[in-house]
């Protein structure tokens, strides 16, 4: 019989890489085993290799490549989700050259999808092993499966605040701001991790054509979001692209920000728009949904509402509460029905979210909440 592998108590995150490349299995096995977390019980050239690990013990997380011989990934994980779902990464250098199918990869179960680390600069390769191990992390701690047991809590420290993109605004200084931002059409902001690419189509497809102003922040590979733009954009009344620097912020459209860039929001007057920029990572992640959130805070006020779907770690919950601070609406997803509940529960503990919800309930509270902000705007005018 195959033991499961246990990540409660003290135990160790065991993890199984499968690659056929020989470097990539050393490369990735270095990376994950520094970490004090984690465990590599095992790597295998290809699926049916894999598949002899498996039967012997299970591992809490499977890193998969795409393109081997035999059988590829993309079979074996359906393969996998069908038999006996265990949390399933996707590491390709696919994500970056064909997200499309890496958008096929997520449909048939994978938690997550990142791109295969390359020798590069002493900083590409710092970042890249803090992304996989927090990627195997949140992975471990996906519910794949109903009954799944609850996993403790995981704690990712971050690297860097939003303060390293942008500065902070005193008490006395937010007070000033919140009287001055006018009255404008509601703004909603949504930030997601983990599950979330599910989690927002969950969403966004409840939505009509005729809807408030949406931004969205989605950890992501560079490359990538825009393939799952293109997927959101075929499956919603709402209208879903990725953003531009400079593009306009209006009703009925949704923006995603771009893999390896910060998207934070602009105002003049009554108008708003997104810059797309670089700058460091923060909370280990560009784009981050604190940058975003904070901007919201600072540049909408009262007439943005911040929603911080499933994802693992803290990233947008500090925002979400500068988000409150400054008069917005804010909402949480709740534990139930987040496959990671990290970056929601961060938030909830901080006392950034006005609500607490399910993710079938998020659609409605947008849109209740966005049809009295619309009406107050337009009484203002």
């Amino acid at each position: 019989m195959p033991t499961t592998a246990s990540t409660d108590g003290g135990g160790k995150i065991r993890v199984l890489i499968v690659d056929d490349s020989a470097s990539v299995r050393a490369t990735l096995s270095a990376i994950l085993a520094d970490d004090p977390q984690i465990e590599v019980m095992g790597a295998a050239a290809d699926p049916y290799l894999a598949a002899e690990k498996i039967r012997q013990q299970v591992p809490d997380v499977l890193f998969l490549d795409i393109e081997m011989p035999r059988m590829d990934g993309l079979t074996f994980l359906r393969k996998i989700m069908a038999q006996r779902p265990i949390p399933v990464v996707i590491c390709s250098s696919l994500a970056a050259e064909n997200s499309d199918v890496m958008m096929e990869a997520l449909a048939a179960g994978a938690v997550d999808v990142i791109t295969k680390p390359r020798v590069s600069t002493a900083q590409f390769l710092n970042d890249s092993r803090m992304l996989i191990c927090d990627v195997a992390k949140a992975a471990a701690h996906a519910r794949v499966r109903a009954g799944a047991r609850r996993q403790p809590k995981m704690v990712v420290e971050a690297k860097h605040l939003a303060d390293v993109v942008v500065p902070p605004i005193s008490e006395t200084r937010a007070a000033s701001l919140r009287r001055s931002i006018p009255k404008t059409e509601p703004i909603v902001c949504i930030g997601a991790s983990t599950g979330g690419t599910e989690a927002l189509a969950a969403v966004l497809t409840r939505l009509p054509a005729a809807s408030p102003a949406i931004l969205i922040v989605q950890h992501m590979p560079e490359n990538f979001t825009a393939a799952f733009a293109r997927r959101l954009d075929g499956i919603c009344a709402v209208a879903v692209k990725e953003a531009t620097d400079g593009d306009q912020v209006i009703a009925g459209r949704v923006l995603i920000a771009p893999g390896n860039r910060h998207m934070l929001l602009r105002r003049a007057g009554s108008r708003y728009t997104v810059a797309i920029e670089e700058g460091p990572y923060v909370c280990r992640h560009r784009p981050s949904v604190d940058v975003m959130f904070r901007t919201a805070a600072q540049n909408a006020g009262a007439n943005a509402m911040g929603v911080l779907l499933t994802g693992m770690g803290d990233d947008g919950a500090r925002g979400l509460l500068e988000m409150r601070v400054m008069g917005s609406h804010t909402v949480a997803q709740d534990e139930e029905t987040s496959i990671v509940f990290g970056m929601p529960r961060e938030a909830i503990e901080l006392g950034a979210a006005e609500k607490v919800l399910p993710l079938q309930k998020v659609a409605e509270e947008i849109l209740r909440h966005c049809a009295g902000a619309a009406q107050a705007a337009r009484a203002a005018s």
